[in-house]
């Protein structure tokens, strides 16, 4: 009889085990590099007041991607979209007994109204890493550092991805050399932001929208072609001094049509992107934001920060093949197999002293042929499995065998646990 299968909701996914330890395993190496730099980790709620966002995400934010519903007092709530605004909001609550300068990051899942297609989905998870209470070049590099370091760590190369910076207060000044008046400057910087995302001619016809003269339209796109522009600017020259000096220089560079979308940025902005393939892919953004603190009821704080999604960088991790293999990824490394109905216990008591000596061990349910473990343990990524028939069950021992090359060895029981950690030691997930 034929079924209908309920689907899940648009836009979010099934994290089987094998996706949900990619997440783990990504969310590892984002623990690893955040607290390398010093940073502490931290959670905020996944319902916010909509006003929180309103204020300084931008309506487009608001209006279009954001999941709001009344709760039952009837005041507006959403599922949160991003993060900073909550971050500000818990740093205003408790200001005065926080240290500063914070170092804080978080990887959580957040939700918005996207039309699904690959590599955008409405439920993701992220990275939110920020450092607050320094207004410095060298605080904006340290979160580009980060950035870097994270890349080299997953072994993304300069030639693969490439991190892009600008400088708001750069562009604005330029702009304002264009005789445009600062209160059109906020929508410049978004058409800005859209030159890749339209074509040149609806870009054009674009600028004419937001009040772009013949004159300041080609003043503009000659700015944006300007690769020296940065040398202008005294914080980006310190920015790439800095990041000189941490080692991370040759994952980035100047980038004057980097601007970043949300309205909150006041300084250097920065977005990584997949430069490798054809088309290239916005992976991470982020940037100096002086102005939230006040916003959200507290004493002005600056801060920098960014957030990156685990749907694209997840992506462009199998494309250049730096995901981890079944192995390193399987939840335990060593199976005791069950030789027949009678070793049964026998196998449960070997395992609970391999278990008691440290070492993660998984046990197969049921008495079946050998074949039928030994090839379970290679679909599921085991490397090391061990036997312990009625032969080995006389003599006190048991057999190893070692599925990375094949060999196998049969020591006393009492030293299994040694021989299995020498052997995992020799042979590390890839």
């Amino acid at each position: 009889m034929k079924t209908n299968v309920i689907q899940p909701i648009k836009g979010t996914r099934d994290f089987y085990p094998r996706t949900m330890a990619i997440r783990n395993w990504l969310y590892a190496r984002v623990r690893q590099v955040s607290e390398s730099y010093g940073y502490q980790e931290y959670e905020g709620p996944f319902l916010e007041p909509i006003e929180l966002y309103a204020a300084k995400s931008g309506d487009e934010l608001v209006k279009e991607q954001s999941f709001v519903f009344p709760d039952r007092g009837g005041d507006l709530i959403t599922l949160r979209p991003e993060l900073t605004p909550s971050l500000v909001r818990m740093i205003a609550q408790r200001q005065k007994q926080l240290v500063f300068p914070l170092r804080w990051w978080s990887f959580g899942p957040f939700w918005r109204y996207e039309r699904p297609q690959k590599g955008r989905t409405r439920e993701f998870f992220q990275w939110n890493i920020d450092l607050i209470g320094v207004d410095t070049p060298e605080a904006d590099a340290e979160l580009v550092a980060i950035i870097a370091s994270f890349f080299k760590l997953v072994g993304l190369s300069p030639g693969q991805v490439m991190i892009l910076v600008n400088n708001r207060r750069l562009l604005d000044n330029e702009l304002g050399g264009l005789g445009i008046p600062a209160n059109r400057r906020q929508s410049v910087a978004r058409w800005i932001d859209r030159r890749g995302k339209m074509s040149p001619a609806e870009w054009e016809s674009y600028a004419r929208t937001i009040g772009l003269g013949n004159a300041q339209l080609s003043g503009a796109i000659k700015l944006l072609e300007n690769k020296e522009l940065w040398k202008k600017s005294r914080e980006l020259v310190r920015l790439f001094e800095a990041l000189d000096a941490l080692g991370v220089a040759d994952y980035v560079c100047f980038d004057p049509n980097i601007v970043r979308g949300l309205d909150y940025y006041t300084g250097t902005v920065f977005e990584a992107q997949e430069v490798g393939g054809d088309i290239r892919r916005a992976i991470l953004g982020g940037g100096r934001y002086d102005n939230l603190m006040a916003d959200v009821g507290g004493d002005p704080l600056p801060g920098v920060g960014f957030a990156m999604g685990d749907v694209v960088i997840t992506l462009v991790l199998e494309r250049y093949g730096c995901l981890p293999d079944e192995a390193s990824l399987s939840p335990t490394p060593v199976l005791i197999t069950v030789f027949d109905e009678d070793s049964l216990l026998a196998s449960y008591r070997i395992a609970s002293e391999l278990r008691q000596a440290g070492l993660d061990i998984s046990v197969y349910p049921e008495a079946v042929k050998l074949a039928k473990q030994f090839k379970y343990a290679h679909r599921v990524g085991t490397r090391i499995v061990v036997v312990l028939g009625p032969d080995e069950q006389r003599q006190g021992k048991v057999t190893i065998k070692n599925l990375i090359n094949g060999e196998q060895q049969t020591v006393p029981k009492d030293e299994a646990h040694r021989v299995i950690r020498r052997l995992l030691d020799q042979h590390p997930p890839s």
